[in-house]
């Protein structure tokens, strides 16, 4: 039945009723778009947030394709057209698919781009799942890959050389996991568009408040939802974001997968996505700190983090991003010191993942990148005294004094 704003709430499809809430409304700044871009315009019974629908399958209608059918496996609920439209809005891109899990974008992103016998191109130290996706299911599924060194001083002339026929793809990611390592990003979508591949980028760790790269041209976005996007440590979502066409072409496959979201996480990443920018500008003030602050201790041989000056990515981070993220990670020397570190820290929780207001410290030859084999961590440099750690949104002063304590002799 109608509701008392004239919106049907039993038919909502675009194909079948003029009266459906519109999703495409978009406004001028990333802060005003991260609250309102999306939403059902009019609001569904005058509802300030977008409810949750929780139902898996609608009425049906005159549908004339199998996408048209209101179904919660094909990703076309109200929840996930209102946060569809707002990740769109804010990476400055057509469209948007969001997914299960990062892995689920990650793997349908690349799947659908990349046959059997086909071959792609991919940033040489990369998140330990997608490293894993690559050496494992991909080669069993026929797709090679060869690593490249994205921020090689040659650049080009260096992956020309790693191009085949049957190269179809590059995929890299904005800082990378967990060395922080920011690449030539521009002259990789430059790259790609001269040799006719698509371009993939992971932007978790920039997130969209320091970075866009649609905008600098690269065909596809993916996320791990889980993290910055969501913010709270509360979910498990995946997000793809480019053009109409290669979205689609994701969606497709997606579907036959099986990796949709549900509505109800749907509704909390949407939450999420309010404080973004708040929350990530924080970080990055905070992460700078720490990471001066740490680079003055004896007891750290090394740290890694792109808003240094002393850092090798800071030229390329520095041309590109409007702030340096709230990710680093640091070498302590070996993996006892490391673990002592860890054990002494208080305010950090020693966990897994990353992105939440919460400041996270692991390390990632004991997490992330554990699925690899020890002489592969070490040539990409996954050392056992590798901690990396992930700045929250507590008081900076008493999160450097925590380190300070905890490194101490």
């Amino acid at each position: 039945m109608p509701s008392s704003l004239g919106v049907r709430i039993d038919r909502l499809s675009p194909e079948r009723d003029e009266l459906m809430p519109e999703y495409s409304v978009k406004f001028k700044t990333l802060d005003t778009n991260l609250v309102h871009a999306g939403r059902p315009q009019p609001h569904v019974e005058g509802a300030v947030v977008t409810p949750i629908f929780q139902s898996a399958n609608y009425q049906m209608g005159d549908e004339t394709t199998y996408d048209a059918v209101r179904y919660i496996r094909l990703s076309n609920s109200p929840n996930h057209h209102t946060l569809q439209a707002r990740l769109a809005a804010v990476e400055s891109a057509e469209a948007a698919l969001v997914t299960a899990s990062g892995m689920a974008a990650i793997s349908t992103a690349i799947l659908s781009h990349v046959q059997s016998g086909e071959h792609l191109l991919t940033q040489r130290t990369l998140y330990g799942g997608t490293q894993s996706f690559l050496h494992q299911d991909a080669t069993r599924l026929g797709i090679s890959h060869t690593p490249i060194d994205i921020a090689a001083p040659e650049g080009a002339r260096t992956w020309e050389r790693a191009l085949t026929p049957q190269t179809r793809l590059i995929f890299v990611e904005a800082i990378s996991n967990p060395l922080m390592e920011v690449g030539d990003l521009l002259a990789v979508a430059d790259f790609a568009r001269l040799h006719d591949l698509v371009s993939v980028i992971d932007n978790t760790f920039a997130t969209p408040v320091n970075f866009r790269p649609v905008e600098l041209g690269f065909d596809l976005v993916v996320h791990s939802a889980t993290k910055y996007l969501n913010g709270h440590s509360d979910l498990v979502a995946g997000a793809v974001i480019g053009s109409t066409a290669s979205v689609d072409r994701v969606r497709q496959l997606l579907l036959h997968l099986g990796g949709s979201l549900d509505p109800n996480t749907c509704f909390l990443l949407e939450r999420g996505l309010k404080t973004l920018a708040l929350r990530v500008r924080r970080q990055n003030e905070t992460a700078a700190r720490l990471a001066r602050f740490l680079e003055g201790q004896p007891s750290v041989r090394q740290v890694n983090y792109p808003g240094l000056t002393s850092s090798p990515s800071h030229r390329h981070a520095d041309r590109l991003f409007s702030g340096f993220g709230g990710m680093l990670s640091i070498y302590l020397g070996d993996a006892g010191l490391a673990e002592r570190f860890l054990e002494r820290l208080t305010l950090p929780i020693h966990a897994a993942s990353l992105g939440g207001v919460e400041s996270l410290v692991v390390r990632p030859a004991r997490s992330s990148h554990l699925g690899l084999e020890q002489d592969e961590r070490d040539r990409l440099g996954i050392s056992d005294d590798l901690v990396r750690v992930s700045v929250g949104i507590e008081d900076a002063d008493e999160l450097i004094a925590d380190f300070e304590q905890a490194l101490a002799p």
